[in-house]
Parts: C-alpha cells; structure tokens; sequence
C-alpha cells in the first residue's frame, strides 16, 4: 500500500496501533476529525506567529522545525513517516508560533485539530490515552534532545542520530543536521569522517 494514498481510516488504525486500541466506533470518531494536507518541497506548514492549532502526523515526507535567533537559523527538530510534529507551547497556550514548520520534501500530513481532539477525548477512554501518549512522547524526544545537547560530545550526537533516525541522516540536507546537533557544518564533516574511518 503506498503511503501517499493512505485513507483517513488508514491513518486512525495507524494511530491506533501505535497508540492505542480502538473499537470500531472509536476509530469513526478519530477518523471524522483527520484533515488531510498535502505541502511541495520547501513550503511552509506553520510560520512563526502563526497559532498552531493542529498536531500533525507525517504521512510521506519531511518536516523541519526551526526558529531565528540572531538572524540565524537554528533546526530544533527534524521529522520522517510516521512522526508527530507540532509548536507544542504555540498548541497549548493559543499564542503567536516562535517556531517554524517547513516540508524539505513534498509532504503529507494528517492534521489532527486540537479542540476537536479534545471534543472526542471526552467520549472515548482510548482517544484520551492517544492524546496523552503522543504527547509523552513529545515531551520525551524533546527532553532526550535536550540531555544529548548538555551530555554528549559531537561525534556522540552524530552516531546516536545515525542509530535512532537513520532516514534523517540520508534525507536531510547537512547544513540542516549540523544545526539540530549544534556544530558547525565543518565539525559535522569531520564526525562523519571519523565515523566512516571507524566503520572500515
């Protein structure tokens, strides 16, 4: 089955199998509220300033997070197939997006709106526990980013990306994966180097 052609039914079971078993009705209701996007290479999901209102699953494609700081760009998150991505303070608080999304590939995506998320938690125990475990894990890879940035040397970072989110490496331009491992795009040749010495 191709990805692209995913069915809203085919995604809810997908979110279901990942998440959380659902009856027949359970996934009606979660199906009911998927919005289906589709975006070309390099445009822009979310802008900053934007309210995001949506958390999205990635049918086909990939999807950056980034912000401007100092004028630069600065890759906060990076995401493939079957990946939740969204501004999650932007989500929560209803305010203005610091954070940007953009599709480095043609993308995609189910969008999962926020207060009609919350309308069908009401009605299903099993709705709930998706939306609650999309977003421990959210808090997971952000906390599990965080910890690699304070603890881990470079080439660490590299080969725990490697490891963990292969596709990345081989998809995402390096200039992108250098800044979501802060180091400069010499220091990523060179851990790259390295790596391929040691794999020898």
């Amino acid at each position: 089955m191709s990805t692209v052609n995913l069915s809203p039914r085919d995604v809810a079971r997908e979110l279901a199998r990942r998440y959380s078993t659902m009856t027949h009705e359970e996934l009606d209701l979660l199906e009911g509220i998927l919005v289906p996007m589709k975006f070309p290479k390099g445009a822009i999901i979310l802008n900053e300033g934007d309210v995001c209102h949506h958390i999205f699953w990635i049918v086909k494609g990939l999807v950056r997070q980034f912000y401007y700081k100092n004028k630069k760009e600065l890759t906060e998150y990076m995401a493939t197939e079957n990946t939740v991505c969204m501004s999650i303070e932007s989500l929560f608080k209803e305010t203005p997006s610091h954070q940007i999304l953009q599709a480095l590939e043609p993308t995609v995506l189910y969008a999962l709106p926020m207060h009609e998320l919350e309308t069908v938690s009401m009605k299903s125990v099993n709705i709930q526990m998706l939306y609650r475990k999309i977003l421990e894990e959210s808090l997971i890879i952000s906390q599990q980013r965080a910890d690699m940035l304070r603890f881990e040397s470079a080439q660490d970072r590299y080969q725990k990306l490697v490891k963990t989110s292969p596709q990345l490496v081989l998809r995402a331009p390096l200039v992108y994966i250098a800044s979501y491992l802060q180091m400069t795009p010499e220091t990523l040749s060179r851990v790259r180097t390295a790596a391929l010495m040691e794999g020898r």
